[in-house]
């Protein structure tokens, strides 16, 4: 019991990771990431969504919290990033239309997150 309390938590997320999807985040095909991303906010997993950056300042404090966290550090990031799988706010914005959004990749281009994404979902670092 004792090893498992000194376990380093990103050595234990990866192990976690690797015991349900055969696989790291890191190492994870798209099909993978997917579903490791749905599922973990069909259980209930709560990101960030306020407050939304205004301002360029906020946003790259966003982004220096995002560079710290490893490839495999997914909850983190989803976290930190605000995640949500449908669009948000009065103007129900989405992926679809973020200028990180690679629509044939359905992929989150910013270096930061660099992860699979739906045309209907949404980040708070959302930008047009």
């Amino acid at each position: 019991m004792a090893e498992a309390a000194d376990k380093d938590p990103l050595v234990a997320e990866r192990e976690d990771y690797v015991a349900r999807y055969g696989v790291a985040p890191s190492a994870a095909d798209h099909a993978t990431l997917l579903r490791m991303i749905e599922d973990l906010m069909t259980e209930g997993l709560k990101t960030r969504a306020e407050p939304f950056p205004e301002t360029d300042r906020e946003f790259a404090a966003i982004l220096d919290e995002l560079r710290h966290l490893d490839a495999d550090q997914l909850r983190a990031k989803l976290v930190v990033s605000g995640w949500l799988l449908q669009p948000y706010g009065e103007d129900q914005m989405r992926c679809q239309e973020c200028m990180y959004f690679l629509v044939h990749k359905r992929w989150c281009d910013l270096p930061e997150l660099s992860l699979p994404a739906e045309p209907d979902w949404w980040c708070r670092l959302w930008r047009i």
